[in-house]
């Protein structure tokens, strides 16, 4: 199936709608989780939010991705990055972009101390709008570093579910110790390896110029900004949590 400006009429702008539908989930996840407390109901509702954005992104910007009819760049795979967005890739962009600005007013709200989310969800709508609304093109670079930035969510929204209530339920906190060291090693690999040597291939192809007549320099300069930022952010944070993990053993073996 070719996808083609000429369909660019039966997409149309989608995005009140995917705001719309996650704001239907996120009052939904609000009912599922009413007997939670307040401060576990919003972190929980934020996770089941996400859940519903994560794999249905990954999958959609694989498909998107595997869509991509761009003959006349098979000679020059670089191109594809200057390539003009398509109308299903920007349905994608969108559906992402419904989703961080549920998720930001989320963290408005309720936690508007938790500057590195806020931060990072600003950095995302920023990359997301410009490659839509802006300039239209390099849909695939951001495909794929959203691809692999979500790649790691479902698990890690489980996981953040079941250290919500692993204090007060057991079967949560039995779920948390399985579930952590192999999430932490999926994070670390995705993040450490997979997302870098992409953003390497993303940032020499920008530095030759091949995008410069599609896309302005300070828009693919702070495209490749952020995403490092976020790539480095990412991995303080699961190296934290790593020593979190080996500490908690540590006092295991001791206490035995």
């Amino acid at each position: 199936m070719e996808f083609t400006d000429q369909s660019s009429s039966y997409y149309g702008l989608k995005l009140p709608h995917f705001f719309t539908f996650f704001a239907l989930i996120y009052v939904f996840a609000h009912k599922v989780f009413q007997n939670w407390g307040p401060k576990h109901r919003h972190d929980a509702s934020s996770c089941l939010l996400s859940l519903f954005h994560g794999t249905p992104s990954v999958i959609l910007a694989v498909f998107a991705l595997t869509l991509m009819n761009n003959t006349q760049n098979r000679g020059n795979p670089t191109s594809v990055f200057a390539s003009k967005n398509t109308p299903f890739q920007n349905l994608v962009l969108e559906f992402s972009t419904g989703y961080f600005i549920m998720d930001l007013l989320h963290y408005f709200m309720f936690n508007p101390d938790d500057v590195l989310f806020i931060a990072h969800h600003l950095a995302t709508l920023f990359v997301l709008v410009t490659c839509r609304f802006m300039v239209n093109h390099g849909a695939f670079a951001i495909l794929v570093v959203l691809a692999l930035a979500e790649m790691t969510s479902p698990l890690q929204n489980i996981w953040s579910l079941s250290k919500i209530k692993k204090s007060d339920i057991p079967g949560a906190k039995t779920l948390y110790d399985f579930l952590s060291p192999g999430f932490y090693t999926f994070y670390t690999v995705v993040r450490g390896v997979f997302a870098p040597l992409f953003v390497i291939k993303m940032g020499s192809v920008y530095a030759s110029g091949a995008v410069n007549s599609v896309i302005p320099t300070w828009v693919w300069g702070s495209w490749l900004l952020l995403t490092v930022s976020g790539i480095l952010a990412s991995l303080l944070w699961v190296l934290n949590h790593w020593i979190v993990y080996y500490k908690e053993k540590m006092c295991d073996k001791k206490l035995r």
